[in-house]
């Protein structure tokens, strides 16, 4: 242990602790902008430097270890003016047209120079001119990065895909796509990781709320039938920038508030996470019987994010992916052929949007084997949380006065299973508890596959069910699933299935989430859906009376020819570019 001072307050923290950190722990807050904890420690934008005694130079606090004796002063004169000219400085080179930026009022730049009481145009500007394709699902406004390299060191650090690079040197220095490449000519994963621990409104999706609302208002084309699916993920988070509780801001709530913006019908996209579990159960469970040598494990294939990973990474090893659909591509087959017969209208009638915590879905649905109703399109659109949270904000809803109303029927009802598709752990656990019905013909104790509920990001299991060995892997984040698989391709693991989330935590970490500026609310996110799960009167896939249904009345059984049309799809039907860093012992044909 290590004793020192901090603006005359003694403190005593592990030897190795930064001077950062060593602050927290007596309640001193010191401003930062570049800092992530254990991944971005570089001191680059110079806003928390301190002074200590002794030192000739001001210090930066993030990655300074304490010493024995240190006495630290974090809000002298000096500080302050240091502090001070170094936001005057980044100001220069930013586009302040917070106004109508996506982080207004969420950004970290903008309130710390509000604290400084910072004037404006110090120093003349000199603001990059912003030059990107608006057309992909991820934007990045040079105009408005500060330089901190958050993106650079999460993409490497955590998602391991190199996706963006420093250009340029001196003061023409700036984050680019890394080789110089196009974005559409990169391996990203569209995880919008990057997004999430960008500090200001430099990457952003693409906001396709803004053009598809003329399709959802009151007074809108009434021939346009607007149905909206919920993901798992989003009931968790919604409700959050306006400071409600998960309690309070159920998905019952949400569908309340999107029928007042105009949406007709609102389904909830557990129904159709069950209906992945039909199918992807029936796929492990062939696999596992058909009494084959298999060297690889089934992959699952919910995650868009984690598909293009592994076709960009691992062409040789997309055969092991499910061929079922994302639940989201699922509940759009349905609606535009099932749901349009219900209703009696045609299925170019139905407007599809999906509220999403995903950047990746946006792209999914543009995949041409992805969409088999017939229409141009399964799912016409798909708004993240943050998107769906402005357009709250733009109507002026007052969503405290708004009560709960239920969701939808027949596409509407799903289980505790289907919840748990938000969270790291939950599609895998969902499966299996199918799976051990169909191979004993009852239903599991609650508690048999409790062990994959937490743990590491990669963690594995074994389960012996009706004599049959089942052997899992459960792994989050990008980063991670390369480690497992270059694990599974040096025959150091062997499994039969394994679950794997783009997104550090599953889609409660996702890149459409609320936004919140140095921490990390996935795991109290996942809270909320296991706790759900636990009160959920069904829990099994299997047993959602309206997934039956369906099967009755229209797709017969799991793997028909007609569930084979609709809910599954062709991985190879469509490229994926591929990485400049390919693993040394990866085929490409």
């Amino acid at each position: 242990m290590v004793k020192l001072t901090i603006n005359d307050i003694p403190c005593k923290v592990k030897e190795g602790t930064t001077i950062l950190e060593a602050a927290k722990t007596v309640g001193i807050f010191i401003p930062t902008l570049c800092y992530l904890k254990d991944i971005n420690e570089i001191g680059a934008c110079r806003v928390c430097v301190v002074e200590v005694d002794g030192a000739e130079k001001l210090v930066s606090a993030c990655n300074t270890p304490v010493a024995e004796g240190m006495n630290v002063h974090s809000n002298t004169l000096k500080v302050r003016e240091a502090r001070r000219t170094n936001v005057e400085l980044i100001l220069s080179q930013h586009n302040g047209n917070c106004v109508t930026c996506s982080r207004s009022g969420n950004c970290a730049l903008q309130t710390l120079a509000n604290d400084l009481h910072i004037a404006p145009d110090i120093y003349p500007p000199n603001v990059p001119k912003m030059n990107w394709d608006l057309s992909f699902e991820l934007i990045r406004d040079e105009s408005k990065c500060i330089k901190c390299m958050r993106c650079i060191q999460i993409c490497d650090k955590v998602q391991g895909l190199n996706i963006w690079n420093v250009a340029n040197t001196g003061g023409r220095t700036t984050v680019a796509v890394s080789g110089l490449r196009n974005i559409r000519d990169t391996d990203c994963s569209l995880c919008g990781q990057c997004m999430t621990h960008c500090p200001v409104g430099a990457l952003y999706a693409r906001n396709d709320s803004i053009h598809d609302f003329s399709l959802g208002g009151p007074h809108a084309n009434k021939d346009v039938i607007k149905i909206a699916q919920i993901a798992p993920a989003v009931r968790t988070s919604w409700g959050e920038p306006f400071g409600l509780s998960p309690e309070f801001a159920t998905v019952k709530r949400l569908g309340a508030v999107l029928r007042r913006i105009g949406i007709d019908y609102v389904f909830d996209t557990t129904f159709s996470a069950d209906l992945t579990i039909m199918e992807e159960s029936a796929e492990v469970l062939h696999r596992l019987t058909d009494g084959k040598e298999h060297r690889y494990p089934m992959f699952t294939s919910c995650c868009p994010g984690w598909v293009r990973f592994i076709k960009s990474q691992y062409p040789d090893m997309v055969e092991n992916l499910s061929t079922s659909k994302s639940p989201q591509a699922m509940f759009g087959a349905i609606a535009k052929t099932y749901f349009a017969r219900k209703i009696g209208v045609e299925p170019e009638r139905i407007h599809c949007v999906s509220i999403m915590p995903c950047v990746a879905k946006k792209a999914e649905i543009a995949i041409p084997s992805i969409n088999d109703s017939g229409c141009d399109r399964d799912v016409d659109s798909v708004w993240s949380v943050r998107e769906v949270d402005r357009l709250f904000r733009r109507e002026c809803i007052d969503i405290s006065q708004v009560p709960e109303e239920e969701l939808d029927s027949p596409l509407g009802e799903g289980t505790g299973a289907g919840v748990i598709f938000g969270t790291t752990g939950g599609v895998m656990e969902a499966a299996l508890r199918t799976a051990y019905f169909k191979l004993t013909g009852e239903n599991p104790p609650m508690d048999t596959f409790k062990e994959i509920r937490t743990g590491k990001p990669w963690r594995e299991a074994e389960f012996e069910i009706a004599g049959t060995t089942v052997r899992i892997a459960i792994v989050s984040g990008l980063g991670n699933a390369r480690q497992l698989i270059r694990a599974l391709r040096r025959d150091q693991v062997h499994y039969d299935f394994v679950e794997v989330m783009a997104c550090p935590g599953g889609c409660v970490g996702g890149g459409g989430q609320p936004i919140h500026e140095g921490e990390e609310w996935a795991e109290r996110r996942t809270k909320v859906l296991r706790h759900l799960d636990a009160k959920s009167q069904i829990r099994y896939s299997h047993e959602n009376p309206e997934v039956q249904k369906l099967y009755t009345d229209y797709l017969g059984e799991p793997m028909s020819g007609l569930a084979e049309k609709l809910l599954h799809t062709d991985h190879f039907a469509w490229e994926m570019p591929l990485s400049m860093n390919l693993d040394h012992d990866v085929k490409v044909n």
